[in-house]
């Protein structure tokens, strides 16, 4: 049976420190559960925090990058993905991850999510109000929000059969 993959999603640069410190605490629980934790794989914002607290924990971490070498990669990514594909990788971190967890992000992160409901995968919001956008996804049971990172690991818990 293959590994859980839990796809990280949110803000590079634009991440606020609170979220950092959510996407980090994400990472520890996703470490802590014996899932894979998957996300854009570089050294910014809620991918570098995710990937730290999953690491730290004794977690495996991929590492999607946009570019043709891995230079970019975060020094927490142990499985670095070289695409070539800029914006195009974010079909990638979706198709690849069982379930879908975004904090705040911009116009990546939020492509990401609509991909992700396109597919047909659980997405489960951090701190993040865009449930508006969606509500046609989060009445069908595809999209569902919390807002502690303890409460995202209950989600996955109630939604996913691992």
């Amino acid at each position: 049976m293959p590994r859980f993959i839990v796809g990280v999603m949110g803000g590079g640069e634009s991440a606020t420190v609170e979220h950092c410190q959510m996407a980090y605490r994400l990472g520890e629980l996703i470490a802590q559960k014996g899932w894979v934790l998957l996300n854009g794989g570089r050294p910014a914002g809620v991918m570098e925090a995710s990937a730290r607290g999953a690491k730290e924990n004794g977690g495996l971490t991929i590492g999607i990058l946009p570019d043709r070498d891995s230079r970019s990669s975060s020094g927490y990514i142990d499985i670095v993905i070289v695409t070539g594909m800029g914006d195009g990788r974010n079909y990638i971190n979706v198709l690849s991850s069982h379930v879908i967890l975004a904090l705040p992000g911009q116009a990546g992160t939020i492509s990401e999510i609509a991909l992700a409901l396109k597919n047909r995968k659980k997405v489960i919001l951090l701190d993040f109000g865009a449930d508006n956008l969606f509500n046609a996804y989060h009445q069908s049971g595809l999209l569902h929000s919390a807002n502690t990172p303890e409460e995202v690991i209950e989600v996955i818990n109630s939604i996913m059969q691992v």
